[in-house]
């Protein structure tokens, strides 16, 4: 009977734990080391030379130590190679922000000429203006799920779709789009899911995206993101990353993956706690809906009758402010913030209201944010339900 637990497939909650970890008993140590050397040894020019060409042509991770910070770091590898355990990819590469990853996705697809990239709205923000701006040099199609497949052109590099979407929580099939997609990669931003509650690449997607700012880290005090993919790409994506310097720092990849370890029981709670106060919002008067994902998670967003910058300016105990996953209750009006960037046209268009609130569930007691919650949504400006703005009825509330 084979017991070697290298080979058994684990759970979710173990790999957490113990993914990017296994080598370190034999190393005499319990915690992973923090590498923090930007520069390294080279007392055999010749050989370094070589491995300096290997990379450069290939863009495999240098085996030995890594030369210089900007190829590659042993902390950070640690981390990225727990993630893709947990995404189920091959690799994954991590970067200074998920806006970094983002880019160095969309410079690997426009360097073979493929510039062209279909996208489903919502996006968050920023995703949203680096596509629509053509920074890069890209040019975007947006379109619904079941436009993809005509949108698609000979030069198209890219689909790209964020599930449940930021801020409305919108859930798209991606098992269905990957077909749309025929042979175009199919990249997911899972960052409100978290491979906890879904694993893109298991439905077809090609690349993975997170920022992992959010849950992955999990404490609101480290900045990142990071790209699951197969290996291929990923060795495109170390050298754009090499190439343009977006490189995570070693510390946050220590707290990355410090952060993998609780990711399982943080969702968890939270999730619950998340559904019990959509339970709460959706029969609560002064709110009109409320947007949940049948996956479930620890985002909620709900439209209220009344003012929502009252609703933001009244908590207390919840935190106004952007980002989010983290063990703390953040809320936050996205037309006015983490979506302002998008021009308000294609916000209404995408279901980001002026009423629409935004707010990621901590590990508070739900008794507690739910205190918080309720008073203030009866600050003074926001006491009475209001009439549509086309004076039709309001719709009574639902859950989405």
């Amino acid at each position: 009977m084979d017991n070697d637990v290298s080979t058994t497939p684990r759970a979710l909650a173990t790999e957490a734990v113990h993914a990017g970890r296994e080598d370190l008993a034999a190393l005499g140590l319990h915690a992973p080391p923090l590498d923090l050397s930007t520069t390294y040894p080279s007392y055999d020019t010749r050989a370094e030379a070589a491995r300096i060409d290997e990379f450069a042509g290939t863009g495999a991770r240098p085996d030995g130590p890594p030369v210089y910070a900007r190829l590659d770091n042993p902390t950070t590898a640690r981390f990225e190679d727990a993630l893709a355990r947990l995404e189920g990819t091959e690799s994954a590469v991590a970067f200074a922000s998920g806006m970094a990853a983002l880019t160095a996705v969309l410079l690997v697809r426009a360097s073979l000429g493929l510039r062209h990239v279909v996208a489903v709205r919502p996006l968050y923000g920023c995703s949203d203006h680096l596509l629509t701006a053509g920074l890069l040099g890209t040019e975007v199609t947006w379109t619904d799920p079941a436009g993809v497949a005509e949108a698609i052109r000979p030069d198209t590099g890219l689909v790209m779709v964020e599930t449940p979407a930021n801020p409305t929580l919108a859930e798209v099939d991606i098992e269905a789009l990957a077909h749309s997609c025929g042979s175009v990669p199919l990249l997911v931003d899972n960052t409100f899911a978290t491979p906890v509650l879904q694993q893109p690449v298991r439905h077809g997607a090609r690349i993975v995206l997170h920022s992992a700012t959010k849950y992955l880290g999990g404490h609101g005090d480290v900045l990142g993101g990071v790209v699951a993919c197969d290996e291929e790409f990923a060795r495109a994506l170390r050298q754009v990353r090499f190439a343009t310097g977006g490189v995570l720092h070693p510390l946050a990849g220590y707290l990355l993956l410090r952060g993998l370890s609780t990711l399982p029981v943080r969702v968890r709670a939270a999730s619950a706690t998340a559904a019990e106060l959509v339970r709460r919002l959706s029969a609560d008067p002064r709110v009109a809906r409320v947007h949940y994902p049948r996956i479930g998670g620890a985002m909620i967003a709900f439209e209220v009758y009344g003012d929502p910058h009252a609703v933001t300016a009244g908590v207390r105990l919840i935190t106004p402010a952007v980002s989010l996953g983290s063990v703390d209750t953040l809320i936050q009006h996205p037309a006015s913030i983490s979506h302002r960037i998008v021009a308000e046209g294609d916000r209404r268009a995408a279901g980001v209201s002026e009423q629409l609130l935004r707010m990621s569930v901590g590990l508070e007691d739900v008794e507690d944010l739910w205190r918080d919650l309720t008073q203030a949504l009866s600050a003074p400006s926001g006491r009475s339900a209001r009439p549509a703005v086309d004076g039709s009825p309001v719709p009574r509330p639902a859950v989405r």
